[in-house]
């Protein structure tokens, strides 16, 4: 039976760090079932396993039947029954661009905090492997394309806040400065136990 996965929150180091390429397959199926069942928990649209603690070049997006602009404006409600594709992709980059979108961005371990001001290429190609190490290559273009460089960035340590353009990204940073603070004093909470735990 699949797990809910504690989502690592901003502040914590594994959400900087460069995740490694996937090489032995052999938990990635019951890894990407963990991360499929946490994502539907916390209603989101796609989770990175450095968001689950996991240094490891994965991740999982759902595609849902309803319009790009239902999905922005309702951010946190994604029902299992308007899911319409789910795709878990290893060790993916992005072959092509094209088109640029600039649209809202929120993301499960900064929870709350949005912004409308977030630019993407419109459309990518990606290649990646499934959770067998089979090669695959997906075309997304539009709130799939977004989704796919949302997640794609958390691989590379980088957060969609880094992505506000510079003279929009400090008033911003400002505005939600205490709320970034408490998530980061959660985080180190976490870490905290976490080691407790462990040790």
């Amino acid at each position: 039976m699949a797990e809910v996965l504690p989502v690592r929150l901003y502040g914590d180091p594994v959400l900087r760090r460069k995740a490694r390429p996937v090489q032995d397959f052999s938990s990635v199926a019951e890894l990407a079932e963990n991360m499929v069942e946490t994502m539907f928990e916390y209603g989101g649209v796609g989770l990175a396993a450095p968001q689950v603690g996991m240094a490891t070049r994965l991740f999982v997006a759902a595609e849902y039947s309803f319009e790009e602009e239902e999905a922005e404006a309702d951010e946190g409600a994604h029902p299992r029954s308007m899911l319409k594709n789910l795709y878990v992709m290893v060790n993916p980059r992005i072959t092509y661009r094209e088109g640029t979108q600039v649209g809202t961005e929120g993301c499960l371990s900064i929870p709350g905090v949005y912004s409308d001001d977030v630019p993407r290429d419109l459309q990518v190609r990606v290649e990646y492997q499934d959770v067998t190490g089979e090669p695959r290559e997906l075309e997304a273009e539009g709130y799939l394309a977004r989704v796919i460089q949302h997640e794609l960035d958390h691989l590379e340590g980088v957060l969609f806040l880094d992505r506000i353009p510079p003279e929009l990204r400090r008033p911003f940073m400002e505005e939600h400065r205490a709320e970034l603070a408490e998530m980061q004093r959660k985080a180190k909470a976490f870490l905290r136990d976490l080691k407790a735990r462990q040790g």
